[in-house]
């Protein structure tokens, strides 16, 4: 049935001439359903920015820090039912539910589609409907994609300026020809004239649900972020990772970052952690090792394919930093403390009463007069947080003082090495090389973690997470594993393939202390995972792959004893983990690829020799 405008709607930005018919009909569309008071239509401008902050401190959303000691930066406090991603109401819409795997919440398309009009109808009465188009990697670029995101959250709207490109040109590309994914966003709280509105919107209800069929990504009732933000894991990885698979790439949780040893070569290496396993130190790096550099190109996602040299090549989709505060500091990551003294907005941190911010683990000592992340006074003695676990940074790639220049290349950069790596107390080396690239995608297929107070479930429980992914997949992880072992096909003979490594910063000895110091120390794991590169340093034959045979620690305070458990493993520990890991991979039945259980079945017979 056409749509046409409510008839209270006005409009602003953006000449209707450079508006696609499609866009402008999905839009037509949405304003029928959800009763805006206005419709805005974006263009990422630095003026509109502004516009969006002046709105949202009138409304009590964001608080102005004080400029003095954080210039241009900003404090949000969310409602507390609101205040990270909820995975349990996170769908994939499959028309066919074994498409959807064991490990994504299913519903059927047709079914949630009704439940979101009738949720969503009259939803945005008496707010502003914005249209950001954006793109996911640099415009040019032949491995970026574009979306058109709907929100009437100007903190949505104003977080999307620092996280991905939002240029009115990318409308201009879609009446090209070029494809683009529909993100619908709502925050479910509509207001009538005599409504007093909140600092934060949101409804108790809440659905982040993905339509890979169509390329759809409809949210309802949250303004956190990782629900609202629907380019980042939504559209990034959730819709992305169809796309990859139906188009031959690959899309990824990882983090990319370019490394430069002593003589000036340069790698570029990506890394898929789960949460709590040191990703974001890793991407900002400040290697111990005289000589050597680290430099980011991607804290969180990268999107990989084959170049035209015959290598997988690498983009970062995102232009902004959108990581955890708490547990950062000068210490544990000094670059992104530089990187935070301006221009960022932060949400569920803690403000001193000088209006800066602060969270646990910042500093040993607790500001007095802080005001915790629900507005109230913090009572030191409470028991409770002064800023909330899952507290939040926003902003712009541009502001990392480690940022590499290759970062907004639209040909990406190659590819030399793969880290996959989890916290494991035991069991798992510190550094492992694959035999292949088919063991090396059994590795990531069998990623596991040990969970932290912060996750769900009891602590030190190990979480199968295969390839960081297993939140974030949009479609059945069996055949995402065999998008891994195509891609592998795709390149053998063609090009020069990446390597595969594992990494375990978390090994403990008998007094529950960690043996390996990590953070900038990681370089020394580096340093031996390009010497592997470059055929520079042999490796001992272990039955889950190749252990260093020595490792740089002059200056560590290691024991030999030490060191022998950080670079050995455990049969008896590596059985048991296989066991485990066959259990959960036995989830996928007829979807698991022959090629796992192969690797599988050829690990227990290395064992068994």
């Amino acid at each position: 049935m056409s749509m046409t405008l409510n008839q209270r709607t006005s409009e602003t930005h953006t000449s209707p001439t450079h508006r696609p018919i499609d866009v402008q009909e999905w839009v037509n569309e949405a304003t029928a359903l959800l009763e805006p008071h206005s419709v805005v239509w974006c263009d990422g401008s630095p003026e509109e920015a502004q516009h969006l902050i002046d709105v949202m401190v009138d409304a009590g959303t964001l608080t102005r820090l004080n400029d003095d000691v954080r210039p241009g930066s900003y404090l949000a406090r969310s409602e507390p039912t609101d205040v990270a991603r909820v995975e349990s109401r996170t769908f994939i819409c499959s028309i066919d539910p074994e498409d959807a795997g064991p490990t994504n919440n299913w519903e059927d398309p047709s079914s949630m589609r009704d439940t979101l009009r009738d949720l969503s109808r009259g939803a945005m009465r008496g707010r502003t409907l914005y249209v950001v188009p954006f793109s996911m990697g640099p415009m040019d670029s032949p491995m970026a994609r574009l979306g058109v995101q709907i929100t009437d959250s100007p903190y949505v709207v104003l977080s999307l300026h620092m996280m991905v490109r939002v240029h009115s040109e990318v409308l201009s590309s879609i009446s090209q020809g070029a494809s683009w994914v529909k993100c619908l966003h709502t925050v479910g709280a509509p207001l009538s004239e005599d409504d007093a509105d909140t600092a934060w919107p949101c409804n108790d209800t809440k659905y982040i649900s993905h339509f890979p069929e169509t390329k759809e990504i409809w949210s309802f009732g949250s303004a956190y972020g990782g629900n609202a933000l629907l380019p980042k894991k939504a559209f990034a990885l959730r819709i992305a990772s169809v796309l990859a698979k139906e188009e031959g790439w690959m899309a990824e949780h990882m983090l990319l970052v370019k490394i430069t040893n002593p003589e000036g070569k340069s790698y570029t290496v990506v890394a898929a952690f789960p949460s709590a396993c040191g990703k974001t130190n890793f991407a900002m790096m400040q290697p111990t090792l005289p000589g050597w550099t680290v430099e980011t190109l991607g804290d969180d996602i990268a999107w990989l394919a084959p170049g035209s040299d015959g290598r997988i090549h690498a983009i970062n989709p995102e232009a902004g930093f959108f990581g955890v505060a708490p547990g950062t500091s000068a210490s544990t990551n000094p670059v992104a403390m530089d990187m935070l003294s301006a221009n960022t907005v932060f949400t569920n941190v803690a403000m001193t009463p000088e209006r800066d911010v602060w969270w646990e683990g910042m500093s040993k000592e607790v500001p007095e007069g802080l005001i915790d992340w629900r507005g109230e006074l913090f009572d030191p003695t409470s028991g409770s947080p002064a800023a909330h676990p899952n507290a939040r940074f926003t902003v712009k790639l541009g502001a990392c003082g480690s940022l590499a220049s290759e970062w907004d290349d639209p040909e990406g950069v190659p590819v030399d090495a793969i880290i996959f790596g989890g916290r494991r107390s035991t069991t798992m080396p510190l550094v492992v090389e694959a035999r292949d690239w088919k063991h090396g995608v059994f590795l990531g297929a069998t990623m596991a973690s040990e969970k932290t107070a912060a996750a769900e479930g009891t602590l030190g429980e190990v979480r199968r997470d295969p390839f960081a992914m297993l939140p974030f997949c949009g479609y059945n992880m069996g055949d995402y594993m065999q998008n891994w072992l195509d891609m592998g096909d795709r390149l053998r003979g063609v090009g020069r393939m990446p390597r595969i490594f594992h990494v375990n910063w978390f090994q403990k000895d008998s007094d529950g202390r960690f043996i390996w110091p990590g953070f900038g120390e990681n370089s020394r794991v580096v340093e031996w995972i390009v010497n592997r590169l470059e055929g520079a340093v042999a490796a001992t034959e272990s039955p889950i792959g190749w252990l260093p045979k020595s490792l740089n620690t002059e200056g560590l305070e290691l024991t030999d004893v030490e060191l022998e458990t950080l670079l050995s493993v455990d049969p008896s520990l590596i059985s048991a983990d296989l066991d485990d890991a066959e259990e959960f991979l036995g989830r996928f039945g007829d979807r698991l690829p022959e090629q796992i259980i192969r690797e599988l079945r050829a690990t227990r017979e290395r064992l068994s020799q």
